[in-house]
């Protein structure tokens, strides 16, 4: 069989793209160590385990968030999860916290937010029958932005008890989620453009047969973009 070598130089160039596509993506976690991430808001307990990020939820505790030392604006961020089917869990981005009690209008209304308390954009992590996984809820601010009411195939693409893969998409006031492919979040919103990306641990209060609960991150990193 004749090789056209037209097609030769074409078909090195795509590979060659599409390498270049995927060095562009740098690891946030180096699989040993939390080195790059800081604890901020509640008491949760995070450790690194067999390459994996794992947190575990405490009592008397609010929400905990481990939260990238460094702040991002335009990017792409794969993470790979896994959650107890117990647990309300998420992954911040663009979020931020005040060093001391702030206030601030947001949409028309003042809101107080507490010293270091982590709040903005997070892709929910739900294994509940209600079944959000993907969705985006604005932590600690309007609620959710978008919910996954209308969106019955995001719904079923989360796998529980099983490694599940996020993918967020923002550029300048699009936001756009995928969950293990499937296409679920995809809505314009300006109120925050950078932030942290954090790892969410959710608060149990005193439910005794919450606590131990684990959630584990695996294979989390970014693309900046333009």
């Amino acid at each position: 069989m004749k090789t056209n070598r037209l097609l030769l130089p074409a078909a090195l160039l795509g590979l060659s793209i599409s390498s270049r596509a995927e060095d562009a993506f740098v690891s946030l976690f180096d699989g040993k160590t939390l080195t790059g991430w800081e604890q901020h808001s509640g008491k949760a307990e995070y450790r690194v385990q067999d390459g994996t990020v794992v947190g575990k939820t405490v009592p008397d505790t609010g929400n905990s968030f481990l939260c990238t030392a460094k702040k991002y604006s335009n990017f792409i961020l794969e993470v790979e999860f896994k959650v107890d089917p117990s647990m309300n869990s998420g992954i911040q981005f663009r979020s931020n916290y005040y060093t001391q009690e702030t206030e601030v209008e947001i949409a028309g209304k003042k809101k107080k937010f507490p010293a270091d308390r982590v709040h903005g954009y997070q892709f929910e992590i739900d294994p509940s029958p209600r079944a959000f996984t993907g969705g985006v809820y604005d932590e600690g601010r309007r609620g959710w932005l978008f919910d996954l009411k209308n969106n019955e195939a995001a719904r079923k693409a989360f796998k529980q008890g099983e490694w599940n893969q996020a993918r967020i998409e923002c550029r300048g006031d699009s936001i756009k989620t995928f969950l293990n492919g499937v296409a679920a979040a995809d809505f314009k919103d300006e109120l925050t453009k950078e932030g942290v990306i954090a790892l969410q641990v959710h608060g149990i209060g005193k439910k005794a047969e919450a606590v131990g609960k684990e959630v584990m991150w695996r294979n989390i990193r970014i693309q900046e973009l333009k």
